[in-house]
């Protein structure tokens, strides 16, 4: 597995190069110091995850997960400066599989990236049916094709988990800390924001109108629920 590390802080990649090495056999780990130096490896090396600092001079991490995400779906975890909440939302919402604050445990670095890496490899999830259509909403369970009016809509592994678990349980309202650890995991039973990020992604997706939605529906208080098909 190659791990491409972007972060201009020379101390924080020699820790996490370390960690990697001491810690997961087999890893090679590639690094840049600078934005256009990590575009340009990703895509000489074609990694398969990546870690990219936020805060960076000239190209953001931003920056750079806007190049990414134009040509691949590989997992990304961003490197966040605590308290910093709307970089870990903007994060999100342009296509960042998960986030972790500085200072941070390289361990926890480490559950993270499994964590992130299981999801994107995840299985079709088992059903007794090949396909659900609600509406204009279709969706093949064996191919994880997602129509809506037809057309193709491209969901990132996390979002389409999260929506076969809401279909699965179709009129039933689902806690946000049950969404929460079934889809991302028991190590993220709190955290609402991402949760957040993500429905009003697939709202974005897969509603006419996303600020009145038809099928991902609020319980206020409480978590949300697919609307049931009539």
């Amino acid at each position: 597995m190659r791990v491409l590390i972007i972060d201009d802080e020379p101390d924080v990649v020699e820790a996490l190069t370390l960690t990697f090495n001491m810690q997961w056999q087999g890893c090679e780990v590639l690094a840049a110091y600078d934005g256009e130096s990590g575009i340009n490896l990703f895509y000489k090396e074609s990694p398969d995850v990546v870690i990219l600092d936020i805060a960076m001079p000239e190209l953001t991490g931003f920056d750079v997960l806007r190049h990414i995400r134009e040509v691949a779906d590989v997992p990304v975890l961003m490197l966040t400066v605590k308290d910093q909440e709307m970089d870990k939302v903007k994060a999100l919402e342009l296509g960042a599989d998960d986030y972790i604050t500085k200072p941070f445990s390289p361990l926890e670095l480490l559950a993270r990236i499994r964590a992130v890496l299981r999801r994107a490899e995840m299985p079709p999830p088992v059903t007794a049916f090949p396909s659900f259509a609600s509406g204009e909403l279709e969706i093949n369970f064996a191919s994880r094709e997602v129509k809506v009016r037809t057309q193709l809509v491209k969901l990132t592994p996390r979002e389409y988990n999260l929506l076969v678990y809401l279909v699965r349980n179709a009129g039933r309202v689902l806690p946000a800390q049950t969404l929460l650890t079934k889809v991302w995991g028991d190590e993220y039973g709190s955290d609402l924001d991402s949760l957040k990020v993500y429905v009003r992604r697939l709202r974005e997706k897969l509603e006419e109108e996303p600020h009145h939605p038809r099928y991902i529906i609020t319980e206020r208080g409480v978590g949300y629920k697919f609307a049931k098909p009539a």
